[in-house]
Parts: C-alpha cells; structure tokens; sequence
C-alpha cells in the first residue's frame, strides 16, 4: 500500500524544504511554507497573464514518489536526489508513476485530508542547482532537466483539510480524463 515517506516544509529563506514528522493541510496549503496562499503571482508557468498578476495557487504542494526519484539519481549517475533540494512538502512510496498521474486525480490520507493534483510539475533550473552544488558533478544541472522529465512529481491544492503523519497510507483516487504518458527516456 502507499505510504508517506517524508514530509517537509520550505518555511525558512528559499525553496529548500526540511523534513518535520507531520502537517496540516489547510485551505491554503502548508501554513508558512514558501508556497501557501490562496493566491500566487504568476510566472513563466503562465505566460497566459502578465507576471506577476495575482492568479489562483494551484501549486500549494509539491509532490514526488520515491522510487522516481531512485530513478532520476540513476540517470544522473549520482547515489540519491535528496527531495529536500526539489522542494518537495510529500514524499510518497509505492506509487512508481506518480509523476504520470492525470491533472484531477487526488491523494487521501487516512484523516479526510485530500490533495487534489493540478499538474506535473516540470523540471527547474533552481532544484538542477541546487543539486549540481551537493554532488559536485559537472553539467548535473542541465543533466537534471532531461532526467526529471515525466518524473518530477506533481503540485496541487489542498481539496479537504487535515493532519498528514510519515507513514500515514495513501489512497490514490484517479482522474477519470484519459492523459497520454509523455515518453521517457531510458534508464542507463
């Protein structure tokens, strides 16, 4: 069965996160993360608006599987991508394919609390840095981009509040819209 793995929070300067045994998931996402709000300015992400108009958070929470990321660490030839350099709030274990998951699917936890995913979130340069700084390997950065495709993990809002604990289980409700899966590259 899914499980949470970790959680963290970005709620010191930046958008590295740092493990903490549980949260609460309200109305605007982790309270004094770095990405709470019921709002957000918009960015490159959107270049339907103006940057920085205020538009609605649908990237609260940043979401990655675990063995996508034993996967990336493995294309990159390093030994781990820590989830705390992604900036992850959720890590989750048995959902290989987490990344893969149609925009509308939600996440349950065992208190009601819902995570509703509102898309895959795509590789960055500040998360490809932050990593090239920790292992020391030239050119991870630009290596990263390609690695992460289709395994970055997803962002969402939160749907229904609650408490969320390391080792809760997740159950993983499906969106009913059919998404084609982009193609990934081959593991070395």
């Amino acid at each position: 069965m899914p499980q949470i793995m970790q959680l963290l929070t970005a709620d010191g300067e930046g958008f590295v996160t740092r493990p903490v045994p549980w949260l609460m998931l309200t109305w605007v996402g982790i309270d004094g993360d770095r990405h709470a709000g019921p709002v957000r300015a918009a960015d490159a992400r959107t270049p339907w608006h103006r940057r920085g108009t205020k538009i609605a958070n649908t990237r609260q929470l940043s979401i990655v599987s675990h063995e996508e990321c034993v996967q990336i660490a493995a294309l990159l030839g390093i030994d781990r991508v820590d989830p705390a350099l992604l900036g992850a709030n959720l890590v989750v274990q048995g959902i290989p394919a987490l990344s893969l998951l149609a925009p509308g699917s939600r996440l349950q936890f065992p208190s009601g609390a819902t995570i509703f995913v509102t898309e895959q979130n795509a590789p960055c340069r500040h998360p490809a840095d932050r990593l090239a700084q920790a292992h020391e390997v030239p050119g991870l950065s630009t290596k990263f981009a390609r690695a992460a495709i289709g395994r970055r993990g997803l962002v969402g809002l939160v749907e229904c509040c609650g408490e969320v604990a390391v080792g809760n289980a997740v159950s993983c409700i499906a969106s009913p819209a059919q998404v084609a899966a982009p193609r990934l590259p081959a593991l070395a």
